[in-house]
């Protein structure tokens, strides 16, 4: 990807330039600002990572160079040949002094916008602040590469032109009086929009709405999800199967999953270990499925998605088993979160353990009903068959017994009683007596057990008690102290907010609770509200800098505000693309949401900077929106192509890791395109219409 973007970039600062040494001098600061980049990290201690070296777009890199280079070559070109190197040095220091105030300015407020990303906490934040930071220093040192060495470069690589016919308005500012194609064309188009500004305005701001509207149809997820390359699967049956039981249906069930072509390999792991990180009952299975790579399947081009719906559908042959199908490190990552393995956990609070199960129930039957649930599971907590003993407190006088001479006996018989240790080396291993197997679980034969009497005699157990095998509680789950029930689900082919926010709906009106019972949500979807929390307060906070930057930069707030309109247009082709896209909104999306409010000001900025320098050397207002606007076009369009271009490869991108990474370069490429025809036309005609009103009301005044 990184190799990609360097040949577009390369490859778009040629056409443009139609100069191959100004498009390697400017490409040449990507090699630079990489090893200031990797130099800083190593210095800062920032970790690479897969959205830190994904984020480096080199068309952010060279934005700044690329408006000074390009308006030393069009100075460069537009004076007579033979001049010395000295007084080239002095050409190319009088082309950078004219943008140099724009080019640092657009790349500090790009530079900027992404420090509010550093308030991101939790995962969301470990895997976007190596990103950031990343960004910040790469953007810095190709800023101070792009004022020191890029116009050395120019003067001491690039010989001035042929002696182009040009004009100089006062106060010495060369403006060519030949126009390239597409500068004649975009002129007659900004004449014709200079004519209708209230329709251009009109027509933009209808765009913005819409867009907006649009927004609230995308849904939401926390992060995409990743495709691992792997399955991982549990195997639940019901409390109390037994471990050698459990052993051979999962040994049956691997067997099942060994006869599709595409799995590689296939292992499990099922109870508690001795170190028990991880305990587990002996009736749930952890299967982890290793795929072979895609190359070696029967077919190649399959989707994952239409193979775990194919062993889904086999595996459910088999009794006595129930399924979650997930991945390995996505069950772990989402279990880490909140304490459940799927993307949903739906938490019934409450006492009575039967209300509970009742009220899970039906959370489970109304996620059944909602479209895109997968693997609707309610947590086990009854079930158990446990060996009950109900005394005869009677009986037991009449033989002289008590309640614990029966408890112990049955202990040491069913559960076992250490009696002594065997010493092996280093180990200690307890020496248990208890009855076999088959006995333990026979209630027949434990009822004819003996207990002795004070006498010398015995009796039977079932003479003084009553002992039956019934079911009872698996497990009791607390959090904060309350009793609690997890209905889990997974999301499949929709996004996790719109399904989370029908549940919502559904269960308020269809889960009938008693007083002192409450759900919860879990899950994914818990670190998604954490994210959102901050972002409603981060991304304003991003907006309030880029405007105090354009206010610091132009000393005015009007014309900070004309070029701070490009981020909504921005932002409009952002949600347009995702639209198209079928991506739903992602923690990815939003950070690539807060990269573009920085980079749509540029163009604007430079485009804005130039008009004013005319206006500043009297040039009537009209002449020097248009002579401004079509100067700059230029270094507008190579901007926002490369920088547009740079993320292609990032958004086309299928390998692994890339589910992250292509909403905030899609995010990126919408807004570019919008941000960048829009500019063209509603910038200028916007300053035009403003300035043109505070004319005739200052006129009217006097």
């Amino acid at each position: 990807n990184l190799l990609e973007g360097a040949l577009l970039v390369i490859f778009v600062l040629f056409i443009m330039l139609r100069n191959l040494r100004a498009a390697l001098i400017t490409a040449a600061v990507i090699p630079l600002a990489m090893l200031a980049t990797i130099t800083g990290m190593v210095q800062t201690g920032v970790s690479a990572n897969l959205m830190s070296l994904g984020a480096l777009d080199f068309g952010l890199i060279v934005d700044g160079a690329v408006i000074i280079v390009e308006n030393c070559v069009r100075r460069l070109n537009a004076s007579p040949t033979g001049l010395t190197l000295r007084e080239r040095l002095e050409l190319v220091y009088s082309a950078t002094a004219e943008v140099i105030k724009p080019s640092l300015f657009g790349v500090a407020i790009i530079t900027l916008v992404y420090i509010p990303i550093f308030s991101l906490t939790g995962i969301e934040g470990k895997m976007f602040h190596p990103m950031a930071a990343t960004v910040v220093i790469a953007l810095l040192s190709a800023m101070v590469i792009s004022i020191t060495l890029v116009p050395a470069a120019i003067a001491v690589f690039l010989r001035n032109g042929p002696g182009v016919h040009h004009t100089e308005p006062s106060g010495g500012s060369s403006v060519e009086s030949e126009r390239s194609g597409y500068q004649s064309i975009y002129e007659r188009l900004l004449r014709t929009a200079l004519g209708v500004p209230v329709m251009m305005i009109g027509s933009a701001a209808l765009l913005i709405v819409g867009a907006l509207i649009l927004s609230t149809r995308l849904g939401s997820e926390f992060i995409p999800q990743l495709d691992e390359g792997d399955i991982a699967l549990h195997a639940l049956r019901i409390p109390g199967t037994s471990l050698q039981q459990s052993l051979d249906m999962q040994a049956l069930l691997e067997q099942r999953l060994l006869n599709f072509p595409e799995v590689k390999t296939v292992f499990s792991r099922l109870g508690t270990p001795e170190i028990a990180t991880d305990p587990m009952p002996p009736n749930v299975a952890d299967t982890f499925v290793i795929l072979k790579p895609k190359a070696e399947w029967p077919d190649p081009e399959r989707h994952k998605a239409d193979l775990v719906e194919q062993i889904e559908a086999s595996v459910r042959e088999l009794p006595g088993n129930n399924y979650e199908f997930t991945q390995p490190i996505q069950m772990r990552f989402n279990e880490l979160i909140s304490g459940v393995r799927a993307d949903l956990g739906v938490k019934v609070f409450g006492d009575d353990l039967n209300q509970l199960l009742t009220a899970a129930n039906e959370v489970a039957a109304l996620l059944n009903s909602v479209d895109g649930s997968a693997d609707v599971w309610v947590e086990q907590v009854t079930g158990l068959p446990v060996l009950t003993l109900h005394p005869n407190r009677q009986q037991l006088a009449a033989y002289g017994l008590t309640v614990d001479d029966i408890q112990s006996l049955l202990s040491t018989a069913v559960g076992g009683q250490q009696v002594g240790l065997i010493y092996r080396g280093d180990q200690r291993i307890p020496l248990v007596v208890r009855f076999p197997e088959p006995i333990r679980q026979n209630a027949d034969l434990i009822k004819a057990l003996p207990i002795p009497l004070a006498d010398g005699g015995f009796v039977p157990v079932s003479e003084v008690a009553d002992v039956v095998l019934a079911p009872a509680p698996a497990q009791l789950s607390r959090e904060n102290g309350k009793r609690r029930i997890v209905v889990s689900a997974n999301v499949r082919g929709r996004d996790l907010g719109s399904f989370v926010e029908e549940v919502r709906q559904k269960a308020a009106s269809e889960v009938s609770l008693p007083s002192g019972y409450w759900l919860e949500y879990g899950g994914t979807f818990e670190q998604l509200q954490s994210a959102e929390a901050r972002l409603r307060w981060v991304v304003p906070a991003t907006l309030a800098l880029i405007l105090f930057m354009l206010v610091s930069a132009f000393g005015n707030l009007r014309d900070a505000l004309i070029i701070f309109s490009g981020v909504p247009l921005a932002l409009t082709g952002g949600i347009f693309l995702l639209w198209l896209r079928d991506m739903p909104m992602s923690i990815s999306a939003a950070v690539g949401f807060i990269a573009l409010s920085g980079i749509s000001v540029l163009n604007g900025l430079v485009m804005l900077t130039f008009i004013r320098q005319l206006r500043d050397q009297g040039v009537a207002l009209r002449d020097a929106v248009i002579q401004g606007a079509t100067m700059r076009l230029r270094p507008v369009l190579m901007t926002a192509l490369v920088a547009g271009l740079g993320f292609v490869p990032m958004a086309l991108n299928t390998g692994i890791g890339a589910e992250v990474q292509r909403p905030l370069a899609t995010v990126v490429i919408g807004g570019i395109i919008s941000a960048t025809t829009l500019t063209l036309f509603v910038v200028p005609v916007l300053y035009f219409w403003l300035h043109r009103r505070s004319h005739n009301k200052a006129s009217l005044s006097r």
